[in-house]
């Protein structure tokens, strides 16, 4: 069985979006709800934390420097450190309930994040594509809450999930960023809990968070189920790789609307975990490169 360990006990509302950044030997993620940016040095383990201005989704890696972040106001580059956000644009005025939810760059250097209606009740989410030329475009709407997105090695396979459906699907990418051939990957059902943020692996295999599953699910190129990794908490949020080898795999999670019995079942909730699988990941793209 895959050992499971907590590295971050910070107790994050909403934790979201970890990212690798190779450069800085180091993993960041966010906690959307708590309105906090966190860094876990790979080499003693040391968290440091950082407050935001808005709520932040997710973090990509930019070439210039910082990072491009999905928020709710919009996608702006970031710069948590040093306290420095710059918009880049913001496609949904007339949706003042929407925000942007998960984020990731996709070989190619471009970064793709959904929306979503932040009181999750209307389906009304989007998924956009930022090109290095700050050009944005909708490619594909009608998500009740946007989660994922991962790529396949090759780039030719883009996975999205709609959480609230419990759907992953996966799409045609082609060499200039579009999509097509829209299906269905997997669908999950009772007691499953709802498909969260995902990685893919070196093999190509997809890693899903499950909320309110209590574990992480490892679906072939195929969405075949070949394991199931359990974890100790109810709500894990995301996943990815890293450290120097990419053979880790941290996880985030939440305490979102837990009550005191739920928090006592689970105090590590909220909290950074890592495993190490036995599969490496990938490295990460830079926006822009």
């Amino acid at each position: 069985m895959t050992e499971i360990a907590c590295v971050a006990a910070v107790h994050a509302i909403l934790g979201e979006g970890p990212v690798w950044v190779a450069a800085r030997n180091a993993l960041y993620w966010t906690d959307i709800e708590g309105r906090r940016v966190y860094r876990r040095d790979f080499a003693d383990g040391n968290v440091s934390q950082w407050a935001t201005p808005f709520r932040v989704g997710s973090l990509a890696p930019y070439k210039g420097g910082g990072f491009v972040a999905g928020t709710d106001r919009g996608l702006y580059f970031a710069d948590p450190e040093r306290n420095l956000y710059n918009p880049i644009a913001d496609p949904e005025p007339e949706l003042p309930t929407n925000r942007f939810n998960d984020g990731k760059v996709d070989r190619a250097g471009r970064f793709w994040a959904g929306t979503m209606d932040g009181t999750e009740k209307a389906a009304q989410g989007s998924l956009y594509r930022l090109d290095p030329d700050l050009s944005l475009t909708r490619v594909d709407e009608g998500y009740s809450v946007t989660n994922g997105p991962a790529f396949s090695p090759d780039g030719r396979i883009l996975y999205h999930n709609d959480s609230g459906r419990q759907l992953t699907y996966a799409f045609d990418l082609d060499e200039a960023g579009n999509v097509s051939n829209r299906r269905a990957f997997a669908s999950f059902g009772t007691g499953d809990g709802y498909p969260d943020g995902m990685t893919v692996d070196s093999e190509g295999c997809l890693w899903i968070a499950f909320w309110d599953g209590w574990c992480l699910r490892r679906l072939s190129p195929e969405g075949e189920l070949l394991e199931v990794l359990q974890v100790p908490v109810a709500r894990p949020t995301s996943c990815a790789f890293g450290g120097p080898d990419l053979d880790h795999l941290f996880i985030t999670s939440a305490r979102r609307d837990f009550d005191e019995t739920a928090l006592a079942a689970q105090p590590q909730a909220g909290g950074l975990f890592v495993a190490k699988p036995g599969v490496k990941g990938l490295a990460e793209a830079v926006f822009g490169a």
